[in-house]
Order: structure tokens, then sequence, then C-alpha cells
């Protein structure tokens, strides 16, 4: 089986080659950078709108608006987005073994749990609860801990509207949600790979703010299962392992939750997980990211994951080194 300090292993760096088999790293890197040359030089449509022309041939979302709070960023690839990814419930580590491992996931039957201090507590079928609301597409940066990106056109619904639908009682100050457990399902949760399951949570504030989403789909399809079927949580300024998939419970809660990662390895991994530049990973660098599919770290990485002027107010009397 495998074993939790895996993911804490002690280095001053870690290579994509020791994530990755190396051959298979090497290949794939040459397929995904050889794939979208070929793409533009055949003048593919997608590459000239994208967010309209791709899709992976899953079921179409109806009635689909979209948001101005998108950036005005050209979309990462669909292949790329739903073929490099992090869900440990389907594989450890980053690459497409999510993918490879999810093809038989069954999105359906899904309940979503609603409880802790709200006035209106619940327990939803998956349809049920997205059936009241208005579906966005937000083209968003997604920035992950170990330094790679893309802009991913998510869909889903603002979740300042399903709160504000559940009633937060005066004493709930943060949000807890949870994925679900079934070994059936998740083949990596018959393993101690982390503590089972998942779990991450944000400050009432935080899950309030107009950028956070609770995306049900990708380029205008239902989410892939390897992306986080059939709902998950999407907050743009964070590192990606906040956002917790395939959710099951939305907990409202008086005192902050312990999320998965903060339990696994307290100094590597805080609560708040701001993309930061100037606040280093204990075992690497935060100040450059790949936007995939290069895996050159040419890029700067920007504070709050380029959404200062949106967010930076809400932490202006946190010590971002010390709450990280």
């Amino acid at each position: 089986s495998y074993n939790r300090r895996m993911l804490i292993k002690k280095a001053p760096d870690i290579r994509s080659s020791e994530i990755t088999p190396k051959s298979v790293y090497l290949r794939r890197r040459e397929f995904i950078q050889a794939s979208a040359a070929a793409l533009v030089a055949a003048g593919f449509p997608s590459m000239a709108n994208p967010a309209e022309a791709q899709g992976g041939g899953l079921a179409k979302l109806p009635n689909v608006q979209k948001s101005p709070l998108s950036t005005n960023e050209t979309p990462s690839l669909y292949e790329h987005i739903t073929s490099y990814n992090n869900f440990y419930e389907f594989a450890p580590g980053a690459g497409d073994g999510p993918k490879n491992n999810s093809k038989n996931f069954k999105p359906r039957p899904w309940k979503i749990k609603i409880d802790g201090l709200v006035g209106k507590p619940g327990e939803y079928d998956i349809d049920d609860f997205i059936k009241p609301y208005t579906l966005e597409e937000r083209v968003y940066r997604f920035r992950c801990v170990e330094a790679w990106s893309f802009v991913i056109p998510w869909v889903g619904i603002p979740m300042a509207e399903v709160i504000k639908r559940v009633e937060p009682q005066p004493k709930a100050k943060y949000v807890e949600m949870t994925t679900l457990q079934d070994t059936g399902r998740f083949p990596m949760q018959r393993t101690d790979l982390l503590p089972w399951p998942y779990i991450e949570g944000l400050r009432l504030d935080e899950a309030q703010h107009p950028l956070t989403l609770l995306a049900v789909g990708v380029y205008g399809e239902v989410l892939p299962a390897q992306n986080g079927a059939p709902i998950r949580l999407i907050v743009p300024w964070k590192y990606g392992f906040k956002g917790v998939k395939s959710i099951v419970r939305i907990r409202f809660v008086e005192n902050q939750p312990r999320n998965t990662w903060q339990i696994m390895a307290p100094s590597e991994y805080g609560f708040y997980a701001n993309v930061n530049p100037n606040v280093d990973h204990p075992r690497w660098s935060q100040a450059r990211e790949k936007r995939l599919p290069s895996f050159v770290p040419n890029r700067k990485t920007e504070m709050f994951n380029g959404y200062t002027e949106q967010v930076a107010s809400m932490y202006k009397d946190l010590d971002l080194r010390k709450n990280f």
C-alpha cells in the first residue's frame, strides 16, 4: 500500500521526473507540445475561440451564461485541462493517472448534504441542488502549488447564492466541505495515502466572495471525473489543492476546520492557501510557474494569482507569511 510519508518527502526539490516515470513524462511533454503546435498550424477553430469550440463529448450543460468576472486570457486546451490533474482519490501525484483511473467513475446517484449552523439544512439530489441557479461560465486562472497553471473555462454556481439560500446563522464563521468517501468509486481510498475523506474549508467571507464558484462543468460540458465530477469548489486566488472535488457535504461551523493537507503536513500546507510568490513552499520556490503545456517555469507568479484587486482587502490585517 502507499505510505503517507511519500507525500512529505524532505528534499531540497522534487523534479517532475520523480513524480512521473521519466520516460512517460518526456513522451507526454512531447505529445502535448506537438499537438498544440499542430492545432495552431492547422488553424484549428478552437484556437480562435476555445471556450466555445472545445469539449470532450460529454453532456452539454443547458442555458450557460457568460460571466463578466472572467479573465480575458485564452483558455487552455480541453485535452490539457483534463489530462494533467491532481485527484488523490484516483492516483498519487499530478499527471494523467486520475484520467486513466477514473474511466468507470459514476457521478450518479449523488446527494449533497447541507448542515451545521444554517436555518435551512437539507439533503439534495445533485440535479435538484443545481436547478434553482443560473449556470455561469467563468474563465479563471488556476495555479497549483506544484508551480503548474492553466486558464480554465469553468461552469458553475456562485457559492454566495447557495449560502444566501440556506441562511447561515450568526455563529457560522466557516464553511467545511467534504469529498465522497466510497472505495468502490475511489480506488485510492482503499489505501492510507491520505486520511479519508478529503476535507477543505473557507472563511465565510471567502465562500461568499463573488469569485468563489461551485463548478459543475468545464467548456460548457459536465465535469469529467478526473476534474471533480459532479461538483467541486473553485477559488481562483488560492492554490489548487483548496478546490475540494466530488463534494457531498457542505457544513457551516463556528470554528476553523482543519483541511486535509494541513493535517498531513502542517509545516507545508496551511488553511488559507492564498497564491503568494513571496512565500516559498519548504521544498520549492513559488516565485515562478509553468503554464502548461510548457514545463518550463517561464512565468512570474502573481500575488493572489492575479486577483489582488478583488480579494486583497479580505487579508489586510492578516500576516500572510504566518497564515499561508
